[in-house]
């Protein structure tokens, strides 16, 4: 079976990197604490994952890795892409394959998840990436993955 590259956000501060997303390269600056890579969102898959085929939170990048891998699917890139609650559920917007997991929260609290601006990072039906402003999210049924976090 032919082996697929994707790119994949799983869990925190995906604002940093999202941003960059344009061309397919791995990026080297002077601080060796960064690595960055860039993608064309046409030609790559961004995916978000939370939970298995078997309902099984992922928990880890390593558990996601061996889960695609079993998948015939290649890791190529993962980071952490959103806040979770104590019991490992999503803070917020969650959106997977154009289902809504869990609804976007714009309540007011305390704790970096409600600090201001709050921002939903997603992808349309098209592979466009898009970040927003929380409160001006809009699903128009075209979103095939989103996240959302505090600052």
């Amino acid at each position: 079976m032919k082996q697929n590259s994707i790119l994949t956000l799983t869990s925190i501060l995906f604002l940093v990197v999202a941003a960059s997303f344009a061309f397919t390269k791995k990026h080297q600056i002077e601080d060796d604490r960064f690595i960055s890579y860039q993608l064309d969102p046409k030609k790559q898959d961004i995916k978000l994952y939370w939970k298995d085929n078997k309902n099984e939170n992922f928990r880890s990048i390593q558990n996601l890795k061996l889960w695609l891998a079993n998948n015939q699917r290649k890791l190529v890139f993962a980071m952490n892409a959103g806040m979770y609650k104590q019991d490992n559920s999503p803070q917020g917007l969650f959106i997977e394959n154009q289902r809504t997991k869990s609804p976007l929260d714009t309540t007011s609290g305390s704790g970096n998840f409600y600090l201001k601006p709050n921002g939903v990072f997603y992808i349309t039906t098209d592979n466009i990436p898009v970040i927003c402003n929380s409160t001006d999210f809009n699903n128009n049924g075209k979103i095939k993955y989103a996240t959302q976090s505090g600052p």
